[in-house]
């Protein structure tokens, strides 16, 4: 039963890496440049974490899976996600797979392990013509940056969302 109990538990955290509310500025020049500034200390913040080891259902530096990353990374600026990455895909703007109009800051989706759904996110860190890095948590080598033209992400990649306007 206590196996049972666990495998269950597995297979919940695995399916997801969950909460919901988009920031929004105003269009102005003033509000993007806080954008872009606010873009770059999450990135910083999340940054931080290089190394910190993969724990399933972490949000903490003892360990962090992806969504609790990025869940971790958006609170300490009062920007409140869900803490899944399937219900993170759901909020802000989607952008679908256009490179072109990824930012910093923006999230970025993955179906990964022939999953039927997103159960990967990670944070974009920067854009290079048709390539994105991006920092996540890996649950083989925990919070490191990767980029979609490696093949295992670029095979899995299905969406960016603009969660900072």
């Amino acid at each position: 039963m206590k196996q049972l109990l666990s495998l269950l538990l597995l297979l919940i955290i695995f399916t997801s890496c969950n909460s919901s509310k988009a920031v929004s500025n105003s269009t102005s020049k003033k509000n993007a440049g806080k954008a872009s500034s606010l873009a770059e200390q999450i990135i910083n913040s999340a940054s931080e974490n290089i190394g910190i080891r993969y724990k399933m259902a972490g949000t903490t530096k003892s360990g962090y899976d992806c969504s609790g990353l990025v869940y971790s990374t958006f609170d300490l600026y009062d920007i409140k996600l869900p803490r899944s990455s399937f219900e993170q895909s759901k909020i802000g703007i989607e952008l679908g797979k256009n490179v072109e109009k990824a930012k910093k800051g923006d999230l970025i989706f993955f179906k990964t392990n022939k999953r039927s759904k997103i159960n990967h996110v990670g944070i974009v860190t920067e854009v290079l013509d048709d390539e994105i890095r991006f920092v996540h948590s890996s649950t083989s080598r925990g919070v490191i940056i990767s980029s979609t033209k490696e093949p295992y992400y670029q095979n899995s990649f299905v969406q960016l969302n603009r969660i900072l306007q």
